[in-house]
This record gives C-alpha cells, sequence and structure tokens, in this order.
C-alpha cells in the first residue's frame, strides 16, 4: 500500500520516488508527491531521516529530520590577512 497523506485543505497526495542520473553520471533520488497513484514509483512509507511537512499553500514536501544531519567537521577560521603580501 502506498504512503499516502491528506494535507489541511484535504487533498490527498501520495508518496512518489524517481531515480534521475546527473550530468557527472551520479545517481540522485528524487521524493515527490502526486494526487494520482503511479505504479512502480509509489514508497510504502517515508524514508528513513526525512518528515512530512505542509507548506502555508498545502503543498507537501519532505524534510529532512533534524537528528539524521551528519556532523560537519568543524573548518578552521581562514585569518582576514590571508593571501596578502605584508612585506610590500
Amino acid at each position: 500500500m502506498a504512503y499516502s497523506y491528506t494535507n489541511s485543505k484535504g487533498n490527498t497526495y501520495y508518496l512518489h520516488t524517481k531515480k534521475s542520473l546527473t550530468s557527472t553520471g551520479k545517481e540522485r533520488t528524487l521524493f515527490y508527491f502526486s494526487k494520482e497513484l503511479r505504479e512502480g514509483e509509489a514508497l510504502d512509507a517515508v524514508p528513513t531521516g526525512y518528515t512530512v511537512a505542509e507548506m502555508k499553500t498545502g503543498m507537501l514536501v519532505l524534510k529532512k529530520s533534524e537528528g539524521a544531519m551528519p556532523s560537519m567537521p568543524a573548518t578552521p577560521a581562514m585569518s582576514s590577512d590571508m593571501g596578502s603580501d605584508s612585506s610590500m
């Protein structure tokens, strides 16, 4: 059974996925909501690490969960005089 969500306006949408290739050859997974159920592209559940959010207009989007984002290592602060030659 496909994952469905009824928004605040009473419209029911189904979650779908599609895989595509970028111009560099990497595979990209796209998630989208549609009023029509498309066989072969419909998902049974929200992907791990994502939550469903509704915009003010009633449009549905997938958002990454707060805890699902990997922590990025801290980058060293760049000095403001980096690259300038102070000996001139």
